[in-house]
């Protein structure tokens, strides 16, 4: 268990999307590869202080080019070795992550939007309490899943042009994951 310094964020648990909050998206493509796995500018220097303030942090991530069959799960977890070491490098962690493999139709359950992964997460580290909990993603998915969970729902959207209706979706809009370390460590 990770104990976070004294903050009002103490006990809070983050729930981090991949694609997009901390690596940048391949267009329309996925990353099948550790080569495409790209961090945005900060995300990686932003974890060090995310890992001081809150107790536990997971990656929530819908990565469907498996059930696509774009990619193996050797290359998913090749690429999320390559990110972690890089976290645990940089001083941070991650103490979970959670995928859902499936292609959409196959499994909505357990793909964000849908509550499968938080549950799984809750079940696995049973402190975790939705309701002191941080879902911070750049999608509809990622602000419905937080929603439904009763999370606090903060959207990446570093782009002016993203769907407004977003907005009634998410508490906090940052335009990136060290916008939101900065905001959070301003906090402590």
């Amino acid at each position: 268990m990770h104990e976070a310094t004294e903050s009002p964020y103490t006990g809070w648990s983050l729930f981090l999307d991949r694609d997009g909050v901390l690596n940048q998206r391949p267009g329309k493509s996925y990353v099948t590869h550790p080569d495409q796995f790209i961090w945005i500018q900060g995300s990686l220097e932003s974890m060090p202080l995310l890992a001081k303030t809150f107790r536990y942090i997971f990656i929530i991530t819908n990565q469907q080019g498996i059930g696509k069959g774009l990619m193996t799960e050797n290359d998913l977890k090749a690429i999320h070795e390559k990110m972690m070491q890089d976290i645990m490098n940089a001083g941070g962690r991650i103490d979970k992550i959670y995928q859902a493999t499936g292609m959409r139709h196959l499994d909505s359950f357990r793909r964000k939007p849908g509550e499968g992964m938080g549950l799984e997460a809750r079940n696995d580290f049973p402190i975790v309490d939705f309701r002191k909990s941080w879902m911070v993603g750049d999608t509809l998915r990622d602000m419905l899943f937080g929603q439904r969970l009763q999370m606090t729902t903060a959207l990446i959207a570093e782009k002016t042009d993203f769907p407004r209706h977003y907005l009634g979706f998410a508490g906090y809009r940052f335009l990136n994951l060290t916008d939101f370390a900065t905001f959070i460590q301003e906090k402590v």
